[in-house]
């Protein structure tokens, strides 16, 4: 009697992952809520979004507020406090450029991208947490300003817009910031690029004195300036002095509000693809 062994083949099943894919939007969140419990976790990471503000509408509204005179009249400190948001919001680049660097360097990146999480998430993830942190300063500087006079002459609606534009700005200056902490290797080397460009550029505006005070070339550079239509479309939508657009003059300071809308859209639409490239090389190298 012959028995007749049967072999059978094991039929392979392909291995499944540890956990299910997360969403795009749910992982962006983890990330986000990630670098939220970071700044509860380092308070003095926000002096720039919390005591610099601050420290900036009390020193230049009681050391400068008497000696600068605002053109048509009016009250310096409601003249300041236009420039001093629109100062802070550029700045707020340099939050998300620190936070990404940092985490390019503590190797958290590529613990990041071991887990089974959409690429992208990362990016969004920073960006959503440096939009929420955002608010912080804006808050802040609206505290300090109506401490030292500053008062809003304008609508609901009007006020509406002026923070509205203000959130949008910094979403704009958010992608800068990606684009700068995914060039910059360093937290040392972004905040030497912080005071050798975008300081300036800040200083270079109407941001603390009016642009007709400025010698000539100065003078048009400021004008073109986005910092100084958003400083001026603030005071504009205030009501506060130096938001009367004039009747002739260079574009951007008879529209301020359309020319900042304008850049907002255009750093968006340049800066956040050029990011997401150079991050996906940064992450490769």
């Amino acid at each position: 009697m012959s028995t007749q062994a049967a072999t059978e083949t094991p039929t392979l099943h392909p291995a499944r992952p540890a956990r299910a894919r997360g969403t795009f939007v749910s992982d962006t969140w983890v990330i986000a809520r990630r670098g939220l419990i970071h700044m509860r976790r380092q308070p003095e990471a926000l002096s720039d979004a919390t005591i610099q503000p601050v420290m900036f509408v009390l020193l230049f509204a009681f050391v400068f507020g008497g000696a600068i005179a605002v053109p048509g009249g009016g009250s310096y400190k409601e003249f300041l406090m236009g420039g001093i948001f629109a100062q802070t919001i550029v700045f707020g680049c340099f939050g998300v450029a620190l936070a990404l660097s940092n985490d390019r360097n503590n190797g958290a990146i590529d613990r990041f991208h071991s887990l089974p999480i959409s690429r992208a998430s990362v990016l969004a993830g920073h960006a959503v947490a440096n939009l929420i942190r955002a608010f912080l300063p804006i808050g802040f500087m609206t505290i300090a300003g109506f401490v030292v006079g500053w008062r809003i002459h304008s609508g609901v609606l009007d006020v509406l817009g002026a923070y509205g534009l203000m959130v949008v700005f910094s979403f704009a200056m958010i992608w800068i910031g990606v684009l700068l902490g995914s060039l910059v290797p360093t937290p040392e080397g972004v905040q030497g690029v912080a005071f050798v460009v975008i300081f300036p550029v800040t200083f270079i505006a109407s941001t603390f004195v009016p642009t007709s005070t400025l010698p000539s070339v100065l003078k048009t550079i400021a004008e073109w300036n986005p910092t100084s239509s958003l400083a001026n479309a603030l005071r504009h939508l205030f009501e506060n002095p130096g938001g009367v657009t004039p009747s002739s003059g260079a574009w951007p300071l008879q529209h301020p509000v359309a020319y900042t809308l304008i850049w907002a859209v255009g750093i968006v639409v340049v800066c956040a693809p050029l990011a997401v490239m150079q991050y996906q090389r940064s992450i490769k190298s």
